[in-house]
């Protein structure tokens, strides 16, 4: 897919399924987040993900599911779709969807990745869609984070809270 703009690698789960799901020949990489405000830690972390494998997917929370997660006032800053594109013009990225649960472990059910891929601040046995991933053959993997980035800690910056 390499011709292919930001606005064609944001897909429907239907869409994920169909062009990532099993049976595959390639390495599958998965991730999710909020990727709320894009920051160097989140750049290193997708490459280090995209190097585990062929190919990488990043499943970001909407705006709803964001909110339940309790991140702060105001959150997210930045809709969905529009985290969706940004994710979905870096290199590193294969394709970016969407989840609305709280969880995505629907949607790894389903796609059932060769490589789960989570930040440092997880414990293996607290990754959502570990037991389902592990099952089918894959791997939990656990990238370390980069110091000095935080997305919560360049919200309080902006809000002059912190300098």
């Amino acid at each position: 897919m390499s011709n292919a703009g930001p606005a064609d690698k944001v897909l429907s789960r239907s869409e994920l399924l169909e062009r990532y799901g099993r049976p595959r020949a390639n390495t599958l990489v998965f991730t999710n987040g909020c990727f709320d405000l894009m920051h160097p830690g989140h750049v290193h972390y997708l490459a280090a993900a995209r190097a585990l494998g062929d190919a990488l997917v990043v499943a970001v929370n909407t705006d709803d599911s964001v909110r339940r997660l309790g991140k702060g006032v105001g959150r997210p800053l930045v809709p969905e779709g529009d985290r969706a594109l940004v994710l979905a013009a870096l290199s590193s990225v294969d394709a970016v969807c969407l989840f609305a649960e709280d969880t995505p472990r629907e949607l790894l059910s389903g796609l059932l990745p060769d490589v789960l891929v989570k930040g440092g601040d997880y414990a293996p046995h607290s990754v959502v869609g570990r037991d389902e991933v592990e099952a089918a053959g894959g791997r939990v993997e656990l990238i370390p984070f980069v110091e000095g980035y935080s997305t919560t800690e360049l919200v309080r910056r902006i809000q002059g809270t912190q300098w």
